[in-house]
């Protein structure tokens, strides 16, 4: 058969299928990874008014208020919530402490204590202390029920930008926006009695959002997340659990889902366990 023969009678391939082979396996793979958690936000989004209804966060029209969530919520109810371990009976700071905003103190041996709430201001706080005593420091400790995602995101790339290490230690929380903050350490700890717990972003005060907007804010904040948690070597499917987790509660991570994701580089939860 000549060569002309040969190209006549192979298969007509579709342009969609010439341009996806110009790709490699794994990039697709993390591509439609990548659509997977978007499509999940707009899901959610889709009917995210009804959503903080349901779970009580949404404010009356004459007084838009902020949305209040507990400082140490339940764990999810769920089969497969953190082993199905409540860690909330280990956590010991007061939790006046955790709501106040966060603030900042470096101990002896250069560890800097983040502890309060991430609030709107938090993340230039740390970039005067860390301006002003970095040299000293060598990891963070958190102890946080999260707040602010602009907030932690952007302290969780100076961390990484310094090297510094995280750590969650014992009796000691890390909620909500927190774990993007732990996901910033060029080495990050859990301690066996460190709490670690995911739920969903939500709008705070503006019942007036029409919900095609509230939809397009939703997939471009997971869409940040995500970005930001490939950027740190953490497996973004980490964040599913915050998805399907309402704001009222919260997924408790195990050991075990911690070293899978990568959001721990070591944890003392699994040396402990085996």
């Amino acid at each position: 058969m000549s060569l002309e023969q040969t190209v006549a009678n192979r298969p007509r391939q579709s342009p969609l299928m010439r341009y996806l082979q110009r790709f490699e396996e794994g990039r697709l793979i993390r591509a439609a990874f990548f659509g997977m958690l978007i499509g999940t936000a707009s899901v959610l989004a889709l009917d995210f008014s009804d959503l903080l209804e349901r779970n009580g966060l949404m404010p009356d029209a004459a007084s838009a208020t902020a949305v209040t969530v507990p400082i140490l919520p339940p764990a999810v109810d769920s089969d497969n919530a953190g082993g199905g371990v409540d860690p909330r009976q280990f956590i010991r700071t007061n939790e006046a402490m955790l709501r106040d905003p966060m603030r900042f103190i470096l101990q002896p041996g250069g560890t800097l204590e983040a502890i309060g709430s991430v609030d709107v201001g938090s993340a230039l706080r740390f970039a005067e202390e860390v301006e002003l005593r970095g040299e000293y420091v060598r990891r963070v400790t958190l102890n946080s029920p999260g707040g602010s995602l602009d907030d932690a995101m952007a302290m969780a790339r100076l961390m990484r930008e310094k090297g510094f290490a995280t750590e969650v230690e014992d009796g000691a929380l890390c909620a909500s926006s927190c774990p993007l903050m732990l996901a910033g350490g060029a080495t990050r700890i859990v301690d066996e009695k460190g709490a670690v717990g995911l739920h969903q972003f939500y709008a705070s005060n503006n019942p007036d959002t029409p919900p095609a907007q509230a939809m397009a804010d939703a997939q471009v904040t997971t869409a940040r997340i995500s970005r930001l948690l490939i950027e740190l070597g953490v497996d973004p499917a980490l964040w599913l659990h915050a998805l399907d987790t309402p704001p009222r509660a919260l997924y408790y991570l195990s050991a075990e889902e911690m070293a899978k994701y990568r959001l721990v580089t070591k944890s003392d939860q699994v040396a402990a366990g085996g």
